[in-house]
């Protein structure tokens, strides 16, 4: 089919925040949008490369988080392509519902207590809303690969799995130390905030039984599948205590 080009950008330094853009000759697909203002960083990213926002011809956001979703009003309304999110986050998208976070550790309850996960960003409606069991093929958008349902980040949180055997999995999985990145790239980590890790494991490891080789996230990597499988059983034996978004307490706007 199209061959494709993943082309990471850098939101935040260290690979802290990432964004990604998959590149085909038939077109172009974003993957997540960074914080709030993080449009300049884009087209600075798609100059380097010959492209403008006109060449974006999906915008698919993997999870409600604002690190994820923060600019994605704004990519709408500079490229014209349109938003594909899973209906599952779309009342945290439009800004009716607060955010759910779930810490996994010290560093998601230091980072809760930062003004960075609770910055507000312009609410959305997307224009391609999945719901579960919904898969959509990303032929029509220049791209050989299909976005799935993964939840267990948030309720959700989806996952675009390209026929090149990569996988963009948005917040699954992350590396790195603190929120990812800087250093340990390639040992993987939990990241901050996580609903539900038996559900994590057991999408992770489904993407590698379905020939997942190279794991790109939001926070440091890419992983290789040694890595993601090791992080993917060590996450089951956490299955037994699974904090959901509806019971975890930490509610903000």
């Amino acid at each position: 089919m199209f061959q494709t080009q993943i082309i990471a950008i850098p939101i935040l330094p260290f690979g802290m925040v990432n964004a990604h853009l998959i590149r085909s000759e038939a077109g172009c697909v974003l993957i997540d949008t960074g914080i709030p203002g993080s449009e300049a960083k884009i087209g600075k990213a798609l100059a380097e490369h010959g492209l403008t926002f006109r060449d974006i011809k999906l915008i698919v956001v993997t999870h409600a988080h604002t690190d994820h979703a923060g600019s994605a009003a704004r990519v709408r309304a500079l490229s014209g392509a349109p938003i594909l999110a899973h209906r599952d986050d779309a009342d945290f998208y439009s800004r009716k519902e607060p955010m759910t976070y779930c810490t996994t550790s010290w560093v998601g309850k230091l980072f809760l207590k930062t003004p960075v996960p609770h910055e507000p960003y312009d609410g959305f409606v997307p224009d391609i809303m999945m719901t579960n069991g919904h898969t959509v093929n990303l032929l029509d958008f220049g791209v050989d690969g299909i976005v799935r349902h993964t939840g267990g980040h948030t309720p959700g949180s989806i996952a675009v799995e390209l026929s090149s055997q990569d996988m963009m999995v948005g917040d699954l999985i992350a590396s790195g130390i603190l929120i990812g990145g800087v250093i340990r790239k390639g040992r993987a980590i939990r990241p901050p905030f996580e609903d539900d890790p038996a559900t994590v494991s057991r999408e992770l490891i489904r993407m590698v039984d379905g020939g997942g080789k190279r794991f790109h996230m939001g926070h440091g990597g890419p992983l290789d599948v040694r890595e993601v499988l090791r992080h993917a059983h060590a996450l089951a034996k956490l299955a037994g205590d699974p904090c959901t978004s509806g019971k975890c307490g930490h509610q903000h706007h």
